[in-house]
Formats: C-alpha cells, structure tokens, sequence
C-alpha cells in the first residue's frame, strides 16, 4: 500500500514539472507549483507513516513495550508546508494579475516580448 503513496508523489511532482517546463500561461505555470508542492507533502507524510503506529499522544500508563508510534516530525513539517505553499500560491497569484494588467496578457512569451 505505502508503494502506491510513493508512486503518486512522483507522479505529481513529475507532472508539475511538466507543466512548469512545457505550458506558458503564467496561470498554469503557478498550478504547476501547487502541484509539485503537493507531491513532496505527500513524499514527507509517507516517509512518517508507520504501519500500525498509533497517534504520538499518549499518558505513561498507556506506554506498551511493543507499542508503535507515528512519527509526529513529518506531519508538522508538512502543515508549516501547506501554509506556506498557499501563501506563495495566493502571492503568485496577485503577481499574475498585476502583469495581466500591466501587459494585458498572461502568456509568458509575450510578457517577455513586450517587455524587450
């Protein structure tokens, strides 16, 4: 099962690549970041998951000696990712429709034109 986790993370990152690298509406390209930016979320949650671990908040009387716990690491680094990831997509975002204002467009070719 954590095969299929792996395999979807690089698709994903593999796809935004693809649509950073090959698409030039500026729009896509800031897609293609959010794309990429949700393969490595679920890269870094798969690399935390232990595979009958339970939630890491426990009391000392509930310790077992053959309890297992998630890692909690991953996880916090994963929600500080996601904020960040929305505040840089929202950010991108304002960008494009400031240079769809200035240049009426929002192909990157012709921005870059326009722009000499």
């Amino acid at each position: 099962m954590m095969i299929v986790n792996y395999v979807a993370s690089v698709f994903l990152v593999v796809l935004g690549l693809y649509t950073i690298v090959t698409k030039k509406n500026i729009i896509k390209i800031v897609i293609g970041t959010g794309i990429v930016d949700y393969g490595i979320n679920l890269f870094i949650v798969s690399i935390g998951f232990n595979d009958g671990g339970t939630a890491p908040i426990f009391k000392m009387s509930e310790i077992l000696s053959g309890a297992y716990f998630v890692d909690p690491v991953p996880q916090a680094l994963t929600l500080t990712s996601i904020v960040i990831g929305a505040c840089v997509d929202a950010m991108a975002l304002s960008l494009c429709i400031k240079l769809y204002k200035q240049y009426k467009t929002v192909n990157a070719d012709e921005i870059r034109r326009l722009h000499g």
